[in-house]
């Protein structure tokens, strides 16, 4: 029997996928009655409300599955429970540039990252290369616009 792999994840990640799963939900019956209006029209090979009513249907069914296996695999962390000194899941990150500018990333499951939030995934390249990492650190980062380097300024669990 294959494991499932557990997904972690912040509360508000947990929240807001479920408010995604349960709009998409209550979508359903509106799908439903656009392809039921659509095939009263007559003919269904040239009737294109009842295909795009019928996509939409598809790509609805396919998110909501999506959705409720993410949340099934959906392992909880609460940064305020964790503490060290080492850059763990949940935790906040101040990181100085070459320039010594601050810049601040918490660390996030991949459903809720969010770059311009200050949100990145613990699988993001920046993300992996800060995991195990120590206040005083240097780290080096390969990303499409060229190498980039930081030093770990401060860690917290907020």
């Amino acid at each position: 029997m294959a494991t499932v792999e557990k997904m972690p994840m912040l509360q508000v990640g947990y929240d807001k996928l479920n408010a995604q799963l349960r709009e998409l939900k209550a979508e359903r019956p509106l799908i439903v009655d656009a392809i039921e209006e659509a095939r009263a029209h007559g003919d269904l090979s040239e009737n294109a409300e009842y295909h795009a009513a019928k996509e939409r249907q598809g790509q609805v069914e396919a998110t909501i599955a999506d959705l409720e296996d993410k949340l099934s695999r959906a392992q909880i962390i609460d940064p305020k429970t964790l503490s060290g000194d080492r850059i763990v899941f949940g935790a906040t990150v101040t990181l100085l540039d070459e320039d010594d500018k601050p810049i601040r990333y918490q660390i996030v499951g991949q459903a809720e990252a969010d770059a311009k939030l200050g949100m990145i995934s613990y699988n993001s390249p920046l993300g992996r290369a800060l995991i195990g990492r120590e206040v005083g650190d240097e780290v080096e980062v390969s990303v499409p616009s060229g190498d980039k380097f930081y030093l770990v300024d401060k860690i917290e669990f907020i």
